[in-house]
């Protein structure tokens, strides 16, 4: 037997070891914990403490206690660790089974369940806490437990019962057990309020008929029948107070009614209403106290309310509920935390120092120790709010930010997965704040490690847990974003510090450790980091024979002398790259045009590139194939191309590795693909827009007829040879209608065959050439678009921003010719000045980094006869050698005429 006292205090009256007679002592083992909730079965007992802790002790013969089956008996409180973070309602103990339920109505089971009494769907016992799915929805709030059968309430009023139903005890009309969940139906629409459970009969209470009902065994008369008999549904019982009739003055409609089942016994309380002994007890959460008035006379006792809640993960995690019954459909996708009241409750006690610092102090003290294994969505909500209960811009904020963010990273990958899909249903004004949290953490580490290096406190060797906790999280973000499609700007995830770390690493001789750790959370990069960190990549790459780097002294490499001729120009490279040894890759190329003038410093090898992409393009290059969309994609076929993909993705590969653009008109989807970025159908639309079309109507299509006049099935039609082959999309899919209710998973599966099954072979090709025409391995920083961008620039032009950024040898900004030819240039038409651009520096198109960083020069060529000097652009080094002319006319003439040679650029 245990004895409650209304201080907290747990007593244990127990016999003594020769069973002459019996003795209480008081629990010691639990410290000083306040005790809130007990239960006894047959040989055990459970305690639950304000705090949110559940105890259990006694037998374990089948897995009672929840701790595992190590232990077969345990004679102190044991912590159930399964539990650890559920914000516990109410405790059960049956015959050799544990129940519990929490605040969102989620019940647990564990123990003896070889009748189903743990309602998991099976017989076989549980030595751990397990989630009883089939009550998903159910809203519960009570439990009780029999002998070897369940009862469940749920707030609506509706009882459901499992597990022995031999004497009738689950009210079914059957003696039949059950294994899951079964709603009673006889109670349908009563809204019982309370229920309880004997051996093997149960009581339930209808408070509108003031009636108590009973059903299962009557063999010692615990039914209130005036028999013995077992009944098999509910009925009511007749109280000696209410004859049917309720007399004024007498009546149990003046009082309040607990309902109690022994072993074969029922009691009957009547109260005085709002009696205590009516309401549960539950752990301590933020709706049981007021934390406030941190100067009164009552700090003391606000303190303690502090540290029991901030101190428990359970408290937390029961705080901050939704209203109105929303917290009761918490799921993977639903928290069930009010976020808007985390946010004010910050707001509030953010205006009290002394409370705030304490609820910071304890919540820094219980972040170590949070569940490594939980169990629940409802254990996911601390890492929801707590981010929001340290926005404060303090160290100790940034500190504990960081403790918050390494014990996400001990999470397993299924429990980062529940939390991810928690984090992509937050609405998107919290789920921007949290970015902003974190961002502010990570910017202050980074900030800090600056500073400790200026200094020469540290190196920049090596990054600390904290600050690559708190970017991994801000990385996991960016991953959830990008999934969610949340309309945040990439931006906001940002750290300007970054920059000052390239810089750094450009300037000093050192290991570049906490750069290339950095570069694990791209996110943090703007893409001029991205393209800076490639740089240095590169430059190692290319300045040391990597090797041999660890036996010789370091080699400076020369460059790759790459001679091709313009007529034959594929065959030229095909040739040169498969007689090409692997360390020639890491090399920068010095091509040469045979039979032209001119040393390559830059401008020819992006001139190569140029030519190169236009001639793939062409039909008779037979590489890819020439969709309606005007894009490139691979053929479907690809054993008669030989090792063209192979060549195709080493060139591709060359072209990022030195930095110039190779301007093929792929779909972003290739780019999708290179960064094993998952696909959709919006990938396809814009691949094959009329395919896309169509396939997007089928998901918007509302009408089941209309699926059956479409006559499809799970195959693809494919012309081939001048013959259509069909392609099953799945196993017997020429025999699988598309449907409604399938029509998903068809959509799927085609956007899957196009980009992915039916082009397996080309792209493995292509990417196996890639690595090999790209030795360095930063490039996998960039997003889609980024990468997309690099390679075939953009055609964002901003003009005066290239005026802004020209310098100038032997001229003035001021001087006549130089006002002359911008007077000149921008009333040009728009080709004419991406023809100018192409003149300039070898493509039409602007490098992915943008116009900030084109820089070119405006120098006089000093000729004696300046009127017969045209304009000549040097692509190499990107100066514009221009004549002083006399008149504008003439000026537009010759520059017109010079910039009309960019034909080999393949502009429009």
């Amino acid at each position: 037997m245990l004895l409650l006292s209304s201080d907290g205090k747990l007593s244990e009256h127990r016999a003594t070891a020769s069973a002459t007679r019996f003795e209480t002592r008081l629990l010691k083992e639990l410290g000083n914990r306040y005790i809130v909730q007990i239960a006894c079965g047959d040989h055990h007992s459970m305690a639950l403490s304000r705090g949110g802790e559940l105890f259990t002790w006694g037998q374990n013969a089948h897995g009672q206690l929840g701790v595992g089956g190590q232990v077969t008996c345990a004679a102190e409180p044991q912590l159930v660790e399964g539990l650890k973070g559920i914000a516990l309602a109410q405790i059960a103990a049956g015959g050799a089974h544990s129940l519990v339920v929490s605040l969102s109505g989620a019940v647990y089971s564990w123990g003896k369940n070889d009748s189903g009494q743990l309602g998991l769907g099976h017989t076989q016992d549980r030595d751990c806490p397990s989630y009883i799915g089939a009550l998903h929805h159910w809203k519960t709030v009570f439990i009780s437990c029999g002998a070897d059968h369940t009862a469940v309430l749920s707030k609506d009023g509706l009882v459901c019962t499992f597990g022995a139903g031999e004497a009738g005890q689950l009210g079914h009309n059957s003696t039949r057990s059950e294994q899951t969940p079964r709603m009673v139906a006889e109670l349908w629409g009563a809204r019982v309020s309370q229920v309880a459970c004997g051996r093997r009969h149960t009581l339930v209470y209808v408070p509108s008929l003031g009636k108590v009902y009973s059903f299962g065994s009557g063999e010692e008369g615990q039914l209130g029948n005036e028999g013995k008999s077992n009944q098999l549904v509910p009925l009511p019982i007749n109280l000696p107070v209410d004859n049917g009739k309720q007399n004024q003055g007498n009546s149990t409609s003046q009082k309040e009614i607990k309902i109690i089942a022994g072993g074969n016994q029922s009691i009957i309380l009547l109260l005085k209403k709002r009696n205590s002994y009516l309401n549960l007890n539950g752990i301590a959460t933020l709706k049981d106290v007021w934390i406030s008035n941190s100067y009164s006379q009552k700090w003391e006792d606000t303190r303690k309310d502090i540290s029991l809640i901030f101190s428990s993960e359970a408290c937390i995690n029961g705080s901050f509920l939704e209203q109105r019954d929303k917290h009761f459909r918490t799921s993977k996708e639903i928290s069930g935390v009010d976020m808007l009241e985390v946010l004010r409750f910050y707001e509030n006690i953010s205006c009290e120092p002394r409370v705030f610092q304490e609820v910071k102090q304890e919540i820094k003290k219980l972040l170590p120790s949070l569940s490594l294994s939980p169990i629940s969505p409802e254990n996911f909500r601390i890492y929801l709010i707590l981010p929001f209960l340290l926005r404060e811009k303090d160290d100790a904020s940034y500190h504990s930010l960081g403790l918050l963010a390494q014990a996400i990273m001990r999470l397993q990958p299924r429990d980062l997965q529940i939390l991810e899909s928690l984090l992509s249903n937050l609405e998107e004004f919290f789920f921007k704040e949290l970015i902003s949290i974190y961002q502010r953490a990570s910017w202050n580490n980074l900030s800090q490690l600056i500073f400790e290096v200026r200094f020469c406190r540290r190196s920049l060797f090596e990054l600390r847990c904290q600050e690559r906790a708190t970017l991994h999280i801000l990385q996991f973000l960016f991953q959830v974003k990008s999934k969610a499609g949340f309309r945040i700007h990439k931006s906001n995830f940002y750290i300007p510090a970054v920059k000052e770390i390239i810089r750094m690493c450009f300037c000093r001789d050192v290991k570049k450790t906490a750069l290339w750790k950095l570069t694990k959370y791209p996110c943090i990069f703007d893409m001029q980091d991205k393209i800076a960190v490639h740089d240095i990549e590169r430059s190692i790459l290319s300045l040391h024979c990597l090797i041999n780097i660890m036996s010789f002294p370091l080699e400076v490499q020369e460059p790759w002398f790459f001679p091709v001729r313009r007529q034959h120009l594929l065959q030229d490279v095909w040739d040169i790259l498969n007689n090409a040894a692997p360390e020639q890759f890491r090399r920068m190329l010095e091509v040469s045009f045979d039979g032209e003038a001119g040393v390559d410093e830059g401008g020819l090898t992006r001139e190569l590139f140029s030519v190169a992409a236009r001639a793939l393009r062409e039909p008779g290059a037979g590489a890819f194939r020439r969709l309606a969309s005007q894009l490139l994609w691979f053929p479907r076929q690809a054993s008669s191309h030989g090792n063209t993909f192979f060549l195709v993705g080493t060139l591709f590969g060359m072209a990022l590795y030195n930095k110039c653009i190779a301007p093929f008109p792929f779909p972003q989807a290739l780019y999708k693909k290179m960064l094993q970025v998952e696909l959709t159908l919006e990938d396809l639309k814009e691949l094959l827009p009329s395919e896309g079309r169509s396939l997007q109507q089928i998901l918007d299509e509302e009408h089941d007829d209309i699926f059956e006049n479409l006559d499809l099935n799970f195959t693809i039609l494919e012309e081939e040879g001048g013959s259509t082959v069909v392609t099953e999309l799945k196993e017997n899919g020429t025999n699988i209608p598309v449907t409604k209710q399938n029509r998903k998973e068809f959509v799927d599966l085609y956007v899957n065959y196009v980009f992915n099954e039916s082009v397996q072979k080309p792209f493995k090709e292509f990417m196996r050439g890639f690595s090999r025409g790209c030795p360095a391995k930063k490039w996998k920083m960039f997003l889609p678009v980024e990468l997309q961008a690099i390679f075939e620039g953009h055609k964002k032009y901003d003009w005066h921003l290239l005026e802004k950024n020209v310098k100038y040898s032997g001229y003035r900004k001021s001087d006549e010719t130089i006002k002359s030819f911008w007077d000149v240039f921008h009333k040009l038409p728009e080709e004419k000045k991406r023809m100018f651009l192409a003149f300039l520096s070898g493509s039409d198109r602007i490098p992915a980094s943008g116009l900030e960083d084109f820089t070119f020069v405006i120098a006089d060529p000093e000729k004696e006869n300046p009127d017969a000097y045209y304009p000549v652009g040097n692509t190499c080094s990107y100066i514009l050698q221009l004549p002083r002319y006399s008149c504008k006319r003439i000026l537009k003439k010759r520059l017109l005429s010079a910039i009309e040679h960019c034909e080999n650029f393949g502009l429009p």
